[in-house]
């Protein structure tokens, strides 16, 4: 069978860190879909997809995967020794079989059960810092949206609540190491944090281990999957994976949500209503693939060891699956957004995402009916992430 013509991939420019894309990156998303569902980010020196169809065929097409392929990953520096030991062991990079059986394993502690169980303690909690909520203008970010998700993760894994402050310092660090502009400061403290992090669970781990509780450390230790359980080294891993990825993306969503919201003078909060302030302006925007065989997609070859990035920010404003992209439609519906990916590495908190946003933002919206923005929002400097600098409001 003879193969399929190619098509000529269009190169685009577009600095991550540039001011306007930080602020708005969805005018150069626009111009990405029009080049095709495939263009070659020049910045990034590899081919990206933008559209709806080819982020979600990529997240879920075996034939690319999260972790490289043998003989091509990157060496590690010895100054992030630590931080890519725990990478390794991180299911988030992992393919199968050792993904599956990972997966399989937290699965078995990260019970729908367990989720809903915590929903009357988000809600007291949100209720308590409201309630705490100063006369003048404040940050949302500090006073609320970070505080929620991160709270609510150690309430989840059975860690000190007067420990956050550092769980949060560790999360921010090790979390750098994914943004646009990496430097030398940010590697040190990225590795500083992976080892002070990785101290402290084991302590806990340890703990939980000759004392047991109803928590989610404590039934990952006991998770079986066919005699098969997790080890310290995957246990950590797991643990930080869940603290930071249920932190770190929730902060922005809430952050980012808020403002639409009072962009929009939206109050009425249901699932619905989360979603599609979910797939408007979601806080991870890019998620890379390896190429493990030589292929052809949408027109272009690729060849094993071939990197690709999923625009998820992009692919939530394809005109083609949703009509009229930009504009905020709490009733939508329709197909899927993809905020929190695709395929066998679909979020595994998305549940526990979707709970603290409903919650928190019903909470805010019914408990603070004249929230107003106190001045103009900023997006920071995140990129692969999208979020706010800060978000001054004014609550009564």
């Amino acid at each position: 069978m003879p193969r399929a013509t190619l098509i000529f991939m269009q190169e685009l420019t577009q600095s991550p860190t540039d001011p306007d894309f930080v602020q708005d990156p969805y005018p150069f998303y626009d111009r990405a879909r029009a080049a095709g569902p495939l263009f070659r980010w020049a910045d990034y020196g590899m081919a990206c997809a933008s559209s709806h169809q080819a982020v979600s065929l990529i997240l879920r097409d075996r034939r690319m995967g999260r972790q490289a392929p043998v003989g091509r990953a990157p060496d590690i520096p010895q100054h992030l020794a630590a931080f890519y030991a725990c990478e390794a062991h991180s299911m988030l990079e992992l393919e199968p079989p050792a993904h599956t059986r990972l997966r399989k394993l937290v699965l078995h502690a990260f019970t729908s059960r367990r989720i809903d169980a915590l929903a009357p303690g988000i809600e007291d909690l949100c209720h308590r810092l409201i309630d705490g909520f100063p006369r003048g203008p404040f940050d949302l970010i500090d006073s609320y949206a970070k505080l929620v998700p991160v709270i609510v993760i150690a309430r989840l894994m059975g860690l000190p609540e007067s420990r956050v402050d550092e769980l949060l310092a560790w999360s921010n660090a090790m979390v750098g190491m994914y943004q646009a502009g990496r430097s030398r400061t940010k590697e040190d403290a990225a590795e500083m944090a992976t080892q002070a992090f990785c101290d402290f669970l084991a302590v806990y781990i340890a703990e939980k281990r000759r004392n047991p509780a109803d928590d989610l450390i404590s039934e990952l230790i006991a998770a079986e999957e066919q005699g098969d359980r997790l080890s310290t080294d995957e246990l950590v891993s797991t643990c930080i994976l869940l603290l930071n990825a249920g932190h770190e993306a929730t902060v922005h969503g809430l952050g980012n949500a808020v403002k639409t919201l009072l962009e929009h003078d939206h109050r009425e909060i249901d699932a619905a209503c989360v979603d599609e302030l979910l797939r408007i302006d979601p806080p991870l925007h890019m998620f890379t693939r390896w190429v493990y065989e030589d292929l052809e997609i949408f027109g272009q070859r690729f060849a094993r060891g071939d990197r690709i990035g999923c625009l998820l920010g992009a692919a939530n404003r394809d005109p083609a699956v949703y009509p009229d992209p930009d504009r905020f439609d709490p009733g939508r519906g329709g197909p899927a957004h993809l905020a929190f990916g695709a395929g066998i590495h679909f979020c595994v908190g998305a549940p526990l995402a979707r709970l603290e946003m409903r919650i928190a933002l019903s909470s805010l919206m019914r408990h603070c009916p004249d929230l107003a923005l106190a001045e103009t929002p900023r997006y920071a400097d995140l990129y692969h992430f999208h979020g706010l600098e800060r978000l001054m409001v004014r609550a009564f």
